[in-house]
């Protein structure tokens, strides 16, 4: 299930370090805006517990998790909707993926440049908002331009985008995100066509200091971001770039005793990827046996044939039905076999909507 997040913010707030980090590679992140210019793909695992006690009662020959994609986007500059350092190319990548990760500066370092002059998150946070707004009121606009006449003459498609396009552009107008506008779902189908950046879902990223990052609230940019967040209904993380880079090259040994010497309890990066992940409403179902034990991404809402179609398209076309179970009655009853005895395993039909945490095992026949 191919999506991705985008990070984004302005240049030298740490998103290609950040991007190091994710994906254990070596972008450049060089200190002067522009370094990056080609969007990067990296994926990453998905962290989660449930496989490794998974593991721990089948003992599989194969263990594999479930991925997520993060891309790398060059930082975005004042007037980047007006095509300022490259903006057009850059906005063009942005509408390329399905959520957004925006990377906030929450430190204080005089060695590297802000592209700004000096450290103020709300006003970095405000000037990536309004290019992402004044690129969507562009696309609008121009869009209503074409739709407009042909609305006023009932034409009845055109009418329901004339709809859609005027409730989006007077909330672009008002200084709110194309994602506060409730639509039906007809009207989102419509808006979907528009690649709206400010109507995709973002998460706040404030890149902090090793200093401040064992305890966030203490840092007074952190509660202006965390603030602003929770204005907007949209979640946080904190994280110190340069941490999760050093930590992305260590053994899970030796990352977990690192952790512990900083009082983290758990990573930012493991944070991140798992709020990314949710964040576009994904959920994980396992497959599980003696040969392997596997994690699948699946969209909340799917049902089981819809679900057994990820595996292989025969698994779909030929679906019977599907044998589950929870992974927290597993944890209770530690096999399949106690599981049955106990009632618990179920047999499901082509109307159920898996669970997150269902342990499947697919009938079909073609």
């Amino acid at each position: 299930m191919p999506l991705t997040a985008g990070i984004v913010g302005l240049p030298n707030v740490g998103k290609s370090t950040l991007f190091n980090a994710i994906t254990q590679s070596q972008v450049e992140a060089a200190n002067y805006p522009f370094a990056t210019i080609n969007p990067n793909v990296g994926v990453v695992e998905v962290p989660d517990e449930r496989i490794d006690h998974l593991v721990e009662i089948f003992e599989p020959l194969k263990t594999i998790y479930t991925t997520f994609e993060f891309t790398d986007i060059a930082g975005l500059v004042k007037g980047a909707s007006k095509g300022e350092g490259l903006g057009n190319q850059f906005l063009s990548h942005i509408r390329q993926v399905d959520a957004i990760c925006h990377v906030v500066r929450c430190f204080e370092n005089p060695d590297i440049t802000h592209v700004e002059g000096s450290v103020d998150p709300l006003r970095d946070i405000e000037i990536i908002n309004l290019e992402l707004a004044m690129a969507d009121l562009q696309n609008i606009e121009n869009r209503i331009v074409k739709v407009e006449r042909k609305a006023q003459v009932k034409d009845k498609d055109a009418a329901a985008e004339y709809a859609v396009l005027k409730k989006l552009n007077d909330a672009l107008l008002e200084g709110k995100a194309a994602r506060t506008v409730e639509l039906t779902k007809e009207e989102e189908l419509i808006a979907r066509n528009y690649q709206l950046l400010t109507r995709k879902p973002m998460i706040y990223v404030a890149n902090m200091s090793e200093e401040d990052i064992s305890d966030p609230e203490n840092n007074a940019y952190y509660q202006k971001v965390s603030a602003y967040a929770k204005a907007e209904n949209n979640e946080v993380i904190a994280i110190s770039a340069e941490i999760e880079e050093e930590l992305s090259s260590l053994a899970k040994a030796d990352k977990e005793a690192f952790l512990q010497d900083l009082g983290i309890l758990e990573s930012g990066l493991d944070r991140l990827i798992r709020a990314a992940y949710h964040l576009l409403g994904l959920q994980t179902f396992f497959t599980a046996g003696k040969q392997e034990v596997r994690a699948w991404t699946f969209k909340k809402g799917m049902t089981a044939p819809e679900c057994a179609g990820i595996i292989h398209t025969d698994f779909q076309k030929g679906f019977i039905r599907a044998e589950t179970y929870s992974y927290e009655d597993l944890m209770v009853y530690r096999s399949e076999a106690a599981l049955k005895e106990n009632g618990k395993l179920r047999l499901e039909g082509k109307e159920y909507e898996v669970q997150d945490g269902d342990v499947l095992h697919f009938r079909f026949n073609v």
